[in-house]
């Protein structure tokens, strides 16, 4: 049923995974579900439903990436989205940043069990992260208000990369309120098959 619905949402989205990619998503969710009886790890509890609410939404954002290398998810949570990405792009180097403990805990058996050589994880608060190098994309799902992604995460970015932050209605208000160091590029309607509700990717790059 898993393998159907994601079989089903990866052709929607017109992404062509190899069935070992595929499997591996499924072991994710799979993982998922048995830490999230524990620890509430996300509000989402039924695996039908992560497979539209955390991997098909996740891997929307997939042909906005174009050909960056590194990519850092701020407030990743349990991985989102920067699990599916990884996975999906074993070339791309994910870092997952999260303040939460018991989150990275779960990160870390996640990138163990299923073997993601491309992941990196980090606990600590983004404003006070400082790594080797600065990052192709910052993203971020559910983590901000675009003004606070911007102020907290600007540091995070390579000249010439970019922000990207995952909404859901298309955020007017939020835009207007950007800090005038930052400015949008462009704001996408994402299409997340099997998922009634409205989804938009901004992106932001330096003024």
């Amino acid at each position: 049923m898993l393998e159907a619905r994601l079989a089903e949402g990866l052709s929607a989205l017109g992404l062509s995974l190899p069935p070992a990619g595929q499997t591996k998503l499924i072991e994710y969710i799979k993982l998922l579900e048995k830490w999230n009886r524990v620890h509430n790890l996300t509000a989402v509890r039924e695996p039908e439903q992560m497979v539209v609410l955390h991997l098909l939404d996740s891997l929307s954002v997939l042909p906005h990436l174009d050909n960056r290398t590194s990519l850092l998810d701020v407030g990743t949570g349990a991985g989102l989205p920067g699990i599916p990405l990884a996975i999906a792009r074993p070339e791309l180097d994910v870092t997952l940043l999260d303040s939460n403990h018991k989150k990275t805990t779960f990160l870390a058996q996640a990138k163990a069990e299923l073997c993601l050589a491309n992941i990196r994880i980090e606990t600590g608060r983004v404003e006070s992260y400082r790594p080797a190098r600065p990052f192709d994309v910052v993203a971020s799902r559910a983590f901000a208000e675009l003004s606070d992604f911007v102020t907290q995460a600007r540091h995070l970015v390579a000249p010439d990369g970019v922000m990207l932050a995952m909404k859901g209605v298309y955020p007017f208000d939020e835009i207007a309120r950007l800090p005038n160091t930052h400015v949008v590029s462009k704001v996408d309607e994402l299409h997340v098959p099997l998922l009634d509700a409205k989804r938009h990717l901004v992106t932001l790059k330096a003024a």
